[in-house]
């Protein structure tokens, strides 16, 4: 069985933004295959997309070559198949062993804390998140939403919310001062959502999300492209 250890992991927060590629179907899974090192920084396996087809991607996550982040979605935020807690829990169960990451909900880290806590015990890293399709909240509403992973000892607060005028990018980037000490992976989705991510890579986002095969979000980029833009924005310091 394929396990990252301690001695081999890549930092978690290593300087620089991270890249994640995200594996969402069958099509995802053959492109995560197929990269070469370097193409991206890690790849997240979204267990709730592949319920009917759990053989195959353990098989694949013993062959891929980078870091593993994985997350079976709640349904209300976006998960597939409507899942109960219970057979979230199962698939993080099944999976941890592959993992240097585990994303969860804010929402479901009460429901799923005994996997969480099994999962720290493995010394796997918590991404605490919260995602927003059809508005943008609020920046006082995404700072007490930050303040309450914070509470409940993320490594990393993960927020995507949809970002259809400059304003909301503004509202992103408000998350970062006064931040210090706490991991963020912020990101827009819609029409300024491209604009979005590379902003907010340069402005601290330590984990930033692209697809490999098909969008399954508005406003993202493919992941290796993105992966180029966040590089050549950093080269013009």
């Amino acid at each position: 069985m394929k396990k990252f250890s301690s001695e081999s992991r890549i930092p978690v927060f290593p300087e620089g933004a991270r890249v994640v590629g995200t594996v969402h179907s069958p099509g995802a899974l053959r492109c995560a295959l197929k990269l070469k090192p370097g193409s991206v920084d890690v790849l997240e396996l979204r267990l709730d997309a592949f319920v009917s087809d759990l053989e195959t991607l353990e098989k694949a996550a013993r062959r891929l070559k980078f870091p593993l982040l994985i997350t079976a979605r709640h349904p209300a935020e976006g998960g597939v198949g409507g899942l109960s807690a219970g057979a979230r829990g199962a698939l993080y169960r099944r999976f941890l062993p592959y993992a240097v990451w585990m994303d969860v909900e804010l929402r479901s880290m009460k429901p799923l804390a005994h996997v969480v806590s099994e999962a720290r015990t493995a010394g796997v890293q918590v991404v605490v998140s919260s995602h927003f399709f059809r508005r943008m909240p609020s920046l006082t509403q995404l700072k007490a939403l930050a303040g309450k992973a914070r509470r409940a000892g993320a490594d990393v607060f993960k927020l995507a919310a949809k970002a259809e005028r400059p304003a909301d990018v503004a509202t992103l980037l408000g998350l970062f001062p006064g931040s210090a000490g706490q991991h963020l992976a912020v990101m827009g989705m819609g029409a300024f959502g491209q604009v979005s991510r590379l902003v907010l890579a340069r402005a601290g986002s330590v984990l930033n999300y692209g697809y490999l095969d098909q969008p399954n979000a508005s406003g993202q980029w493919e992941a290796t492209e993105l992966r180029k833009q966040i590089q050549f924005l950093a080269r013009g310091e």
